[in-house]
């Protein structure tokens, strides 16, 4: 890390740059005081260079860095149609040591940035950071795919998904391989169901542009849930690297759809109505500023599927996610099967054979057990053995910028991979558009549809 990494971000003055990018730049230079790191910025607003700067100030100091200001004080922003190959050039050019290009953009605009880039020299070893989603089905992945890996190899493409930074969703793999009590039991044979859950409150927070043409199924379980499940039904790979691991998730997602092959049956729609969010007034998502209303957007999604493995063979797995709900709730649920038999005399008979929770933010393991005892010995009731991880040591983005300025491609997507999770749900696509699924409604603020299960 002695050699400085030129970061340059495209699409330096939109949301994404701000609230998620600059604080874990700054978050990674608290953490690694030898890092040398040359950021610039291009952008289509006509931004001065005080601007810039007070950009990367406020955002540090959202994570209390303003210490680390100084270490990119030379930082430069640019106006520039980065769908312009002379303006491009321009802002490689010149690039001395190792150079990220991060594509802050809207998919369209990053795919014809990319057309672009074929005709402009880039310095050896140069790193394509792309954020999701990849395509707009599993054909234009695809495509994607092919034209990012004409500019440079696949192991230097990281399909950012800032999921697989999340400590949470990291410590999975220690607590599934790393212990004797949980190893052997993960498996149909043990586990009854999974359920992968991410409900928000927030409702749609001026995000109408990109959210009315991608919803709850494209935006959360496409490209976030998708890679969860992925890590959970994963066989053990041999290691933790970027060949390994991707292999590893890969497989599992090539082996998963939807349950059944019964999009009809196996998936679920809904889209708020208005409400109140705490003591905040939310309108109807229809009403929402920029929202199409015949598009038909849902802002809760559910899909079941199936691994189709021996490992994993007839076990639900369940993925949902939405907006404007009661609270914020992210978790992973893993239900084991009821004991095949229980001595005669235990009242309060278990409907499970207990639960494995992990919680994402605050980060939480709970094992939630089935004991007796007390007053009525015989007796059984549930009790739950926890430990609180907290909220993480990093920003999920601060572990993903890592791997992306160190050139390890471990925790990105594979293109592979990106065009499995678009097969996995084209089947409820199609009959989402087809209204063969009922968007159902529910008021903001409360826990969805009165018809769907709202715990496990």
């Amino acid at each position: 890390m002695t050699t400085p990494t030129t970061l340059l971000i495209l699409g330096a003055s939109g949301d994404l740059t701000s609230r998620l990018l600059l604080p874990a730049i700054a978050q990674l230079l608290q953490q690694q005081p030898e890092r040398e790191l040359i950021l610039r910025g291009a952008g289509s607003d006509d931004w001065s260079a005080e601007r810039w700067q007070k950009a990367i100030h406020d955002a540090f100091a959202t994570v209390h860095a303003e210490d680390q200001v100084h270490r990119v004080d030379g930082s430069t922003y640019v106006q520039a149609d980065v769908t312009d190959r002379a303006a491009l050039s321009a802002l490689v050019e010149g690039v001395d040591g190792g150079l990220v290009l991060y594509f802050a953009l809207p998919p369209a605009v990053t795919a014809a940035a990319c057309e672009v880039l074929l005709d402009v020299t880039l310095p050896t070893g140069t790193v394509l950071a792309l954020e999701k989603p990849f395509g707009k089905d599993e054909h234009t992945a695809a495509e994607l795919n092919e034209l990012v890996t004409r500019i440079v190899p696949e192991n230097q493409v990281f399909r950012v998904d800032h999921f697989l930074g999340r400590s949470t969703v990291l410590n999975i793999m220690g607590v599934r391989f790393a212990n004797r009590l949980v190893e052997p039991v993960w498996s149909a044979d043990h586990v009854e169901s999974v359920l992968v859950r991410y409900d928000e409150s927030l409702a749609l927070e001026n995000r109408a542009r990109y959210y009315d043409k991608a919803g709850a199924l494209v935006d959360m379980i496409q490209s976030h849930l998708l890679q969860v499940l992925a890590i959970l039904a994963m066989e053990q790979p041999a290691d933790l690297d970027e060949i390994d691991l991707r292999d590893a998730m890969a497989a599992a997602l090539r082996a998963t759809r939807i349950w059944e092959d019964d999009p009809r049956g196996s998936t679920r729609r809904a889209r708020y109505t208005a409400g109140t969010s705490g003591d905040r007034p939310v309108p109807a998502y229809t009403d929402e500023d920029g929202v199409d209303p015949s598009r038909n957007t849902e802002t809760l999604a559910e899909i079941t599927c199936e691994v189709q493995t021996a490992r994993w063979a007839g076990v639900p797995f369940t993925l949902r996610s939405g907006k404007a709900l009661a609270g914020r709730r992210a978790e992973i649920v893993v239900t084991f099967r009821r004991v095949r038999h229980l001595p005669g005399g235990f009242t309060g008979l278990p409907t499970d054979g207990g639960v494995l929770r992990f919680t994402l933010g605050p980060d939480r393991i709970d094992l939630e057990l089935n004991v007796n005892g007390g007053d009525d010995p015989f007796a059984l009731r549930r009790e739950t053995l926890s430990t609180p991880l907290g909220e993480g040591t990093l920003l999920a983005y601060t572990e993903v910028l890592s791997e992306i300025l160190d050139g390890d491609v471990a925790l990105s997507v594979r293109a592979d991979a990106a065009e499995q999770c678009w097969r996995i749900i084209q089947p409820a696509i199609d009959a989402w558009r087809a209204d063969e699924v009922v968007l159902e409604e529910y008021p903001a603020g409360s826990l969805g549809p009165a018809d769907w299960a709202t715990s496990a």
